[in-house]
Parts: C-alpha cells; structure tokens; sequence
C-alpha cells in the first residue's frame, strides 16, 4: 500500500491479501477549505457541501444556501439512491432534506451534538451517533427508534456498507468496532494509541481504512489488519474511496491529503498462486511443477481478479480477461 501525504511518500510492507494495484499517485499538496468538507454527488457535478455556520449550499455553482442547523453542521450524507440528503449538527437535529434543498423532515431532535450520519443500504433508516451510543431510526413515521451502547466514549464516526450490510463504528475509547445491521458486535480492535477520528468501508466492501493521529490502517471485512502506517500528518479526520475500491484520499490534520494506492494482491487455488503488483503485472506460479508465467502489464488498472476450476478471470475499468 503506497500513500502519499502532501509532498511525502510512504510505503506499507507487501501484503498477500490486500486488494488491486494501481499506478502510484502523484503528490498533491491540499488544504480543506475553510468552509468544510464536500461529498461527492450521485448524479454528477452538483455536490452537496457542509459549512461551520450551519448553512447548506451547492458547491461549483450556488443553486441554493439553506439554514440548515444552529451551530456547526458536523455531518451529511447522500442516500445511495440519490434522492434524498441528510444532515446531523451541534445542535443535536438530525433531518433529511430533498435532492432540491427542500426539508422533508427533522427525524430526531437529540440532547447532544450528532458527529456522524449515514443511510441504511435500503435508505429506510437512518444511523446516527450521539455521546456513546448509536441510534438507527425509520425515516417513516411512526417506527420504533433502535439504539445501543458502541463505545465507552463519543461515537465520533460511522459507515454502513451497500455490500455487506454490517456497520463500522470509531470512538474516543481509541477502539473501532464492527456491527450488523442489528446492533450485534462482530468485532472489537484492541485500544490504538489515539482517538479513531475516521473509518470508511470500500466500495467493494472487502476492506476498510482506519485514521488516527499519524495512523491509517488497512482491515479486511472481519477486521483483521492488513498494514498500519504512521504519516506525519496529524489526525485522518475523512477517508474517502474511489468508485472501484482500489485507492482512497485522507483528509489530515495538517492541512495536507493523502493518497492510498492498495498493491501486492494475492490469491490461491488448488496448486497455482497469482501476484498482482504494484506494476499493475499478473504472476501466475504453478507451486506443484514449478513453472511461472507473466501475463504482462495490463493497459488500465487491475480492479479485481479471480482464479477457480481452472480459469483465471481479470477484470479492469474497461475490459474483463479470462
């Protein structure tokens, strides 16, 4: 895993098991805008932004600024299928607005600031934390709220995965936790050294990425750690990934992005074992009679593979190889 923070390279140690390379990024030095962090948008270039004062504008061109919540607007999220934004802030209000910027509700009013939203992946409900606990919530009236205790701490950030419908949670305890869509614990890491300040699930939902002050870390979905690197960076406040699961950005404390490239992916049949590097080339090594084949570099990215019954099946951005 090659990351970049500002104009500093680091490199994680190889690893069998984590995903598709990709081409090293270049260095890109960044810095978050005063006014807040921006999401990308399901449909294309109108994008939805969060701002310090509590207001809701379209970022590029401003269609519309909305007062939104009193104090900060700490948290926003599109709904998967694009039709419906929500939004959580200091003030404690959780509501869901209209892809035009009308409100359609305010779901909850809660005692303490809300750090962190995200829908359902049938965008039914939506989850939420507040102080300690993480509540789950039917946008339809009349529905029975659903809550239970995470963290010994502040939830400070939260991610619900499309594909395998299980819940990623980070505290104040130092600990990040993996749930099911019913509250029940799958996994507990062992206390880090800081505050878990960001965790987000890839596309693919196969792995996901851990911030914490000059930390990130690579988990498979059962919670198992890849790598661990420690950037100078200051604290990994956002993590966002790229649609094929192969890269993701971090947004640091220092003023600076960071660029995660996953490399070194191996996987295993019968006797044949198949290396994808970080030169985007594919090693086929038959263990049993000691052969190997390279197939070569491929054109576009390596975005998944795999090897079963005998057949090798490649699949790129623009094209699938068997």
């Amino acid at each position: 895993m090659t990351r970049q923070c500002g104009s500093g390279t680091w490199r994680a140690p190889r690893s069998p098991s984590s995903a598709a390379s990709t081409p090293a990024p270049r260095p890109w030095r960044g810095c978050p805008a005063a006014g807040g962090r921006t999401t990308p948008s399901p449909w294309g270039a109108q994008t939805a932004c969060r701002s310090c004062p509590g207001s809701l504008v379209a970022c590029g061109r401003e269609e519309k600024k909305v007062d939104a919540h009193r104090g900060a607007l700490i948290s926003l999220k599109w709904s998967f299928d694009g039709s419906a934004l929500a939004t959580a802030g200091e003030d404690g209000a959780v509501k869901v607005w209209s892809r035009s910027g009308m409100l359609r509700s305010t779901l909850t009013q809660m005692p303490q600031a809300v750090y962190s939203v995200v829908w359902s992946p049938d965008c039914e409900s939506l989850l939420f934390a507040c102080g300690p606990k993480v509540h789950l919530k039917s946008i339809q009236a009349g529905q029975k709220q659903v809550e239970w205790k995470a963290h010994d701490g502040i939830v400070l950030q939260l991610d619900w995965s499309f594909v395998n419908n299980t819940i990623l949670s980070a505290g104040e305890d130092c600990r990040y936790k993996i749930w099911d869509s019913y509250g029940r614990l799958l996994f507990n890491s062992a206390p880090l050294d800081h505050v878990v300040t960001a965790v987000a699930w890839s596309p693919t939902g196969k792995h996901f990425a851990v911030g914490s002050y000059n930390m990130v870390k690579l988990c498979d979905r059962t919670g198992w750690s890849y790598c661990r690197e420690s950037p100078e960076a200051g604290s990994v406040f956002a993590i966002s990934w790229c649609n094929d699961g192969t890269q993701f950005a971090c947004g640091c404390g220092n003023g600076s992005v960071g660029f995660a490239s996953l490399v070194d992916r191996m996987i295993s049949w019968q006797n044949m074992d198949v290396t994808l590097d970080e030169s985007n080339a594919i090693t086929v090594h038959d263990v049993l009679n000691e052969t190997q084949e390279d197939l070569g570099d491929f054109r576009d990215r390596v975005t998944d593979m795999s090897v079963a019954y005998g057949a090798l099946v490649v699949t790129t951005n623009s094209q699938c190889f068997i």
